[in-house]
């Protein structure tokens, strides 16, 4: 039985085969409508979310199995002071794999030492994402047409940016990645993450805080939005929120074949004018998050291909 807490606990090799997988689904997403027939998927979402929960669900529908579960800790038993671990001993018996969510770092792994069934980390606190990153991973190789020889911006909320740190961990293995970081002095990438990733793998990166200067280098742009709930001090958030906006003024800087990518919540750090170019892709992203996750089901569950 695997778990999926970090995209580490994939081998390049076997994140390799998850996306080939993911590409058959593309291909084919009708031959895969079974695979999954009386299995069950446990969304267990103790903090908000839109595409991350209903990509899941639909995940695992598309393959045919079954989903239930719940969207926040006040509507569990979380809200009674039950434990991570008490909760997952339990959902163990009544679904075949979790995905889970939590506010706080660290609690998917606690959720996988005492869990019966594989567990899927589908975000936990500024730490890791590694659901979004398979994602992300797709939408660059469907889209690019590789995942090596990219020079890679990543703009900003780069200190609290779960998805950010995890796409870096996966793409340090690639050949010639380098990446571009754009943030403010405050949301700068954590110490850990320069020194115990680029650092360590020899990366090539620099850190800016102007957007335009940097654009004409890029391969691909991965927006974020500077995340209010992660701020203690709200007025730190009104000065920061604003800081990076890409708009079509700052798009005409960009290679023709520029690709823009965005986790997703936005809220303005990306002018709606951008959707309609054909180099923003953030809601294709989306989509394709359904077919990483449906690869990534079949994997841990070992479902077979069909014929």
């Amino acid at each position: 039985m695997k778990h999926i807490i970090s995209p580490l606990d994939l081998s390049t090799k076997e994140l390799d085969d998850v996306l080939s997988l993911a590409e058959e689904i593309i291909a084919d997403p009708k031959k895969f409508a079974h695979v999954c027939d009386g299995q069950k998927l446990a969304t267990l979402f103790y903090e908000p979310s839109t595409r991350t929960r209903l990509s899941f669900e639909a995940a695992m529908m598309n393959l045919g199995g079954n989903v239930l579960g719940f969207s926040s800790a006040d509507s569990s038993s979380a809200a009674k002071g039950e434990s991570v671990a008490d909760t997952i001993r339990v959902i163990s018996s009544y679904a075949d794999i979790c995905a889970m969510r939590h506010p706080k770092e660290g609690a998917p792994m606690v959720a996988a030492k005492y869990s019966t069934i594989p567990v899927i980390n589908a975000g936990d606190g500024g730490h890791n994402h590694p659901t979004q990153t398979l994602t992300d991973l797709l939408t660059i190789k469907n889209l690019k047409g590789r995942l090596n020889n990219l020079t890679v911006g990543l703009c900003g909320d780069l200190k609290f940016g779960r998805t950010v740190h995890s796409l870096i961990n996966a793409l340090v293995r690639y050949e010639n990645i380098k990446f571009v970081l754009i943030s403010p002095e405050e949301l700068r990438i954590p110490t850990y993450i320069r020194e115990e990733v680029l650092d360590e793998h020899n990366i090539e990166y620099k850190e800016v805080n102007v957007l335009e200067d940097v654009m004409p280098e890029l391969d691909l742009l991965y927006m974020t939005r500077v995340q209010k709930e992660r701020f203690f001090n709200e007025d730190d958030y009104v000065r920061l929120k604003d800081l990076f906006i890409l708009d079509m003024q700052k798009m005409k800087y960009a290679k023709d074949d520029m690709l823009v990518l965005h986790p997703l919540p936005r809220v303005n750090e990306i002018s709606t004018e951008v959707d309609n170019d054909p180099r923003a892709v953030y809601f294709k992203q989306a989509q394709y998050g359904v077919y990483a996750r449906m690869a990534l089901i079949m994997t841990l569950l070992e479902v077979n291909r069909p014929c």
